[in-house]
């Protein structure tokens, strides 16, 4: 019978190193040799089984006995006393040798591992540098640009939002009628002298005029022709007489060509400036518009249908703004005319043209323009003598309620004084010659 060929004998390591069993090693380096042949009886397997155990026992034993020497040295000095100990003693013992070159073999796999891998480590960063730089470098930039995107459409759709507010609400101009007291509780909340007069002002609308509800007017330098404009159309007020026997798409070029006023050149447009030749194109546009308008919303008979299209005309800032300078322009035109009969003396004229050319700053029709008309809707409003000339030309009475001329003689006023019994009337409510509002009377 043939035993077999030993090849490996033993398990994991007793000792806290993980070094290798010394028989562990001497079989290891046995595990080429070829076992004799061997008698096939029963006394000669015994004899070989025999010799086997006894050289794993003589093995065991010389491993007890150095690897706690082993052991001390390598906690103290891992490196040079262990090995020199190790050479020292696998001198005297040839089973020795074989531990010891076990234990070197280990440390130098370490050392070469640890070099292996530091080496391929810097290869590897060595290669990917440059792409890493390039991509930290495209990185940044990226992190740039989409900063500047976003500031840019955080921009835009600011300005996207203001425009769809502007396009798309309504009443913006002229807000939804109020509670009069209510609104006066609201705005003077104080105790001082000026707020008591405000109080007692409104309780007298309230009780003695029997003004109830007040609709608010945006206050800008268009307020007191958006408040009387926003009456004569609710109201169903058609053109004055004398616009029926005109075309005021032609006063315009009736000014430049028949009475030579090349001047107009310079009308201004509220917040634009000097215009140029385009002047008569836009002035011709704002007359359309406000012929169209006035004649569509005239012509509707039912109340409450009227009061629609007026709101959502008086929320169109384009269209709304075209009738005040429309309405501007007729001011001009009949200054113009009233110059032209005074200056001939062709006929008697109304007192309100002999106040306005009274004064130093409106003393014929150009610098009426230029001091007065053109700030009306830029750095000013209307003051009391275009008041004046405003409702004579629409041939209404604006009756304006002065509240802070309360108790004074001053606080009911008619715009102009000398107005027709058939002239229809709006009225404005106003605390400072400014700012106008619209009173609702409830009876």
């Amino acid at each position: 019978m043939r035993l077999m060929q030993l090849t490996r004998l033993g398990g994991g390591s007793p000792g806290s190193l993980g070094i290798p069993r010394p028989h562990e090693c001497f079989v290891r380096s046995l595990r080429v040799v070829p076992i004799p042949e061997i008698a096939e009886d029963a006394e000669d397997s015994a004899l070989t089984l025999t010799v086997v155990m006894f050289l794993l026992r003589f093995g065991e034993e010389i491993w007890c006995e150095h690897s706690t020497g082993c052991e001390g040295l390598l906690s103290s000095n891992p490196v040079s006393e262990a090995e020199s100990h190790i050479y020292s003693t696998s001198r005297s013992n040839p089973l020795s040798s074989q531990v010891s070159r076990c234990l070197l073999s280990g440390r130098n796999e370490v050392q070469s591992w640890t070099t292996a891998v530091n080496q391929s480590l810097h290869m590897v960063w060595q290669k990917i540098k440059r792409q890493l730089i390039l991509v930290m470098s495209f990185l940044l930039a990226a992190l740039w640009y989409c900063r500047r995107l976003y500031a840019y459409l955080a921009q835009l759709l600011k300005w996207w939002s203001r425009y769809l507010q502007r396009k798309f609400k309504k009443n913006l101009s002229v807000l939804a009628e109020v509670d009069l007291l209510g609104y006066c509780a609201r705005e003077w909340k104080g105790e001082t002298k000026q707020a008591k007069q405000m109080k007692a002002a409104y309780e007298e609308l309230f009780w003695k005029h029997h003004i109830k509800y007040i609709r608010q007017v945006r206050r800008d330098n268009y307020c007191a022709l958006r408040a009387v404009l926003f009456q004569v159309f609710s109201q169903g007020i058609y053109f004055p007489s004398w616009m029926k026997e005109r075309d005021i798409l032609k006063l315009p070029e009736k000014l430049l060509y028949s009475q030579g006023c090349n001047w107009i050149q310079q009308y201004s447009f509220g917040p634009e400036r000097y215009t140029g030749a385009n002047v008569f194109g836009k002035l011709r546009k704002c007359m359309e518009t406000l012929k169209t308008q006035w004649t569509e919303i005239s012509g509707v008979k039912d109340h409450d249908e009227r009061g629609n299209m007026c709101n959502i005309l008086f929320s169109d800032e384009s269209k709304e703004y075209k009738l005040y300078e429309a309405i501007k322009f007729i001011m001009l035109y009949q200054v113009v005319e009233a110059y032209e009969q005074m200056k001939n003396e062709q006929k008697r004229v109304p007192v309100l043209f002999s106040l306005l050319f009274a004064r130093d700053t409106s003393s014929d029709p150009l610098s009426f323009m230029m001091n007065h008309l053109n700030s009306i809707g830029d750095t000013g409003g209307l003051e009391q003598v275009e008041m004046f000339l405003l409702g004579y030309l629409l041939e209404v009475n604006i009756r304006v309620y002065r509240l802070y001329k309360f108790n004074t003689e001053e606080f009911q006023v008619n715009y102009p004084e000398e107005y027709h019994r058939d002239w229809q009337e709006v009225s404005l409510l106003t605390e400072d010659d400014h700012h106008y509002h619209i009173p609702i009377i409830r009876i």
